[in-house]
């Protein structure tokens, strides 16, 4: 590209990779989305990683198997044969015959199936480099620092349907040069389409919709290959988070409820759709890391295809009871087993769980789900990314915000569901709160787990129930009374009953995580002013929106003089003002 052509470009560097923006609003570009991408290259690092580990695993099983068929007879080598690989053998009452490993063989074997004339000096096969598949690139930024910055990666597939974001995306990859051009390719296409005929094809899916990712889900399942990733983000977090329940319902199959664990709900709604989608194609996930920041969650996700496997599938979902009246809750499981010696039955779940009102306050409930109540992380790849991240934490420009969101997640309890707000629980009671060490003392001297949780700095996990909980608040507020309230409140009825435990507030030493204790930064305020989701492309930038973009950003577009920000809101009063008269 020639000099002229530069002027109306500004360009932007990212990581390894510059991109080339046009003075106009035509390709999406949101630089808040920096941290999204940079713990997706810390994800896709440590995916290539692990799946050369697999790989190396798989073979040095083949080999011994190789040694054990050569010293018997032809009868015995075929029976090993035929056990090594029964994609989805079962006896007859339900249970699966396959070992525990079979499930990280998965990818190894689809690595065969696939490797084509690709072989080793052994004959066995050899491991090819990752396929990537961005199926929304718009100016192809992702893709490109992908290419550059992870170590292994093989060919980057960037898809868009707008013919300006391929024109963009193509003019960056000819930019970052050779390296881009040769790894890189963009294509004119509908996501949907392109992933549906390329099935098993990418071992790595990307999808980061401006919105919803729910039409493009059941399209992305069938391109993924065995044992591959599958990286999701939903930005539509109104819809998510209880907003609009009904739109929630029909995207993604799932009632949203609006309490303090919302974002959380949000993310294991969106793991629960993409188990649903995958089940149709008798696959199943295997979530690595779920993340929610800034103004969107983003989920990591492993696929494999096993009938067997499947079955387990509602075992991981559950309903909510929220109670109306103080902050109880409770999960109801889809399904369940029964294991009689060899056999395991799979059945519905018991229900219900809780009675037709709050035992603790007398309310009513309400009932959202399904939602995925399984655990959202994978506690080993979340300190081998943590560990990767902090080793490498020159090529991250967002170093520290995600290095302090993956500390935090790092010390979630795996395997408990939502959470408790604290300051919840006192404006129920409407008591002064105890300090987070000292509620967090007194469920760990009752013999119970706490943690925090990523998604909000007063958010508590724990294992205890509910009425431990309310026993403990019960025992603070005897040591600092409230004023009295009406009886029918639901504060009012919690108190009235007298506590089962006894609690204790002695400080305890696992009350402050290891990252507490060391004063290590959990979570970090925005890097600016005005940090969050910026316009659709295509959109013309006006005065209405200084409070998304910020008056410098509004006043350049429009090329005229500087107006402050509460000017702004003073003219817009004024014409509202005159509009009603009027």
């Amino acid at each position: 590209m020639s000099a002229p052509e530069l002027d109306d470009f500004k360009i932007i560097k990212e990581g390894e990779a510059e991109i080339l923006m046009h003075a106009k609003n035509e390709v999406f570009f949101n630089k808040a989305q920096v941290n999204n991408r940079d713990i997706s290259i810390a994800v896709l690092r440590t995916f290539i990683s692990r799946r050369k580990e697999e790989h190396e695993t798989y073979l040095s099983r083949r080999t011994k198997s190789a040694k054990k068929a050569g010293e018997k007879d032809s009868a015995e080598c075929t029976d090993k044969e035929s056990y090594e690989y029964p994609a989805e053998e079962e006896k007859q009452n339900g249970e699966c015959q396959l070992p525990c490993e079979t499930v990280q063989e998965d990818l190894c074997v689809t690595l065969e199936e696939n490797s084509g004339k690709n072989m080793e000096k052994n004959g066995l096969p050899a491991l090819k480099a990752p396929r990537v598949l961005e199926a929304l690139s718009a100016s192809g930024l992702r893709a490109l620092r992908y290419a550059r910055e992870v170590d292994g990666i093989g060919q980057v597939v960037a898809l868009d349907n707008d013919k300006a974001s391929v024109e963009s995306c193509q003019r960056n990859i000819r930019f970052n040069g050779s390296l881009a051009c040769s790894k890189v390719e963009s294509h004119l296409a509908d996501a949907r389409v392109y992933m549906l005929t390329h099935p098993k094809e990418f071992d790595v899916v990307d999808l980061d919709p401006y919105g919803s990712p729910s039409v493009f889900l059941d399209s992305a399942v069938q391109s993924v290959v065995d044992g591959g990733m599958l990286m999701c983000t939903a930005t539509d977090m109104a819809v998510l988070c209880g907003g609009n329940g009904e739109a929630c319902y029909s995207k993604y199959g799932s009632y949203p409820l609006r309490g303090k664990y919302c974002h959380e709900m949000a993310l294991r709604i969106l793991l629960a759709s993409i188990e649903s989608h995958a089940n149709r194609y008798k696959r199943y996930i295997v979530p690595v890391l779920s993340v929610q920041m800034d103004f969107y969650i983003r989920v990591f996700v492993r696929i494999y295809t096993s009938a067997s496997a499947m079955k387990n599938t509602p075992l991981k979902l559950s309903y909510v009871y929220q109670c109306t009246g103080c902050d109880s809750f409770h999960l109801q499981p889809v399904g369940r087993t029964i294991s009689k010696a060899t056999s395991t039955r799979y059945l519905p779940g018991f229900g219900p769980v809780v009675p037709q009102e709050c035992s603790d306050c007398g309310k009513k409930y309400n009932m959202g789900g399904p939602i995925w109540s399984a655990p959202i992380h994978d506690e080993e790849w979340v300190n081998t990314i943590l560990a990767d991240v902090k080793f490498m934490r020159d090529r991250y420009p967002a170093y520290d915000r995600i290095s302090a969101v993956l500390t935090t997640i790092s010390e979630e309890l795996p395997d408990v569901p939502l959470f408790l707000s604290l300051h919840n629980l006192c404006a129920t009671l409407k008591c002064t709160s105890p300090s987070a060490v000292i509620f967090r003392s007194a469920v760990v001297n009752a013999g119970y787990h706490i943690s925090g949780t990523h998604v909000n700095p007063l958010g508590m996990k724990t294992d205890a129930p509910m009425d431990v909980i309310w026993d403990i608040m019960r025992c603070w507020v005897k040591n600092h009374p409230v004023k009295a309230q009406p009886p029918e409140q639901p504060g009012s009825v919690i108190l009235s009953k007298e506590p089962m435990l006894q609690a204790n507030f002695a400080r305890a030493v696992a009350s402050l995580s290891k990252a507490q204790a060391k004063k290590v930064a959990r979570f970090l305020p925005n890097p600016e002013r005005h940090w969050g989701p910026k316009l659709r492309a295509g959109r013309q930038i006006t005065s209405k929106h200084v409070s998304l973009l910020g008056p410098e950003a509004v006043n350049g577009s429009l090329g005229h003089q500087e107006v402050d920000e509460p000017d702004l809101k003073r003219q817009k009063t004024e014409h509202s003002a005159s509009d009603t008269c009027s």
